[in-house]
């Protein structure tokens, strides 16, 4: 597999995975040659994103009074094709929490267990009304990096 930036060791980095949501491959996001089209994979990664913030309660009205992220910044590195109907495991982590903002981390896995995509974004918490970013408070930090 070739170098990624943000991996320093890809056995490691792999193992510090502990959330998933599975995702069927709908005809949809394929395209006239039969595989996912590039687009699809930041369909997968919102899915698991909003998922996975979900699970730590850190995404509905509630907690609006911490912000709400918004992404400031997406990549993905394509590894291998997925076609129509493949299941896949999305993976997602945070990778560093800052002021404002959390680096996640995605990982897409097939059937075989073989790393189809792997990605990161930045997620910066603003104020609804002003979208100005506000500090991420001491529990939200924690249970990011619990998560």
């Amino acid at each position: 597999m070739k170098s990624i930036a943000y991996i320093e060791n890809m056995a490691t980095w792999r193992e510090e995975f502990s959330f998933s949501i599975p995702i069927k491959i709908r005809f949809s996001e394929t395209d006239m040659f039969g595989h996912v089209n590039n687009v699809s994979a930041f369909t997968y990664f919102e899915e698991a994103r909003i998922e996975f913030l979900k699970s730590l309660n850190l995404f509905s009205k509630e907690t609006e009074q911490n912000g709400v992220p918004v992404v400031a910044d997406l990549q993905c590195d394509y590894h291998k094709q997925m076609y129509f109907d493949d299941r896949i495991n999305v993976y997602v982590k945070a990778h560093q929490v800052g002021t404002t903002s959390v680096d996640l981390h995605y990982m897409a896995i097939n059937a075989v267990d073989a790393i189809c995509l792997t990605g990161r974004g930045r997620l910066v918490y603003v104020n609804r009304h002003t979208g100005k970013p506000v500090p991420l408070n001491d529990d939200v930090k924690r249970l990011l990096m619990k998560g």
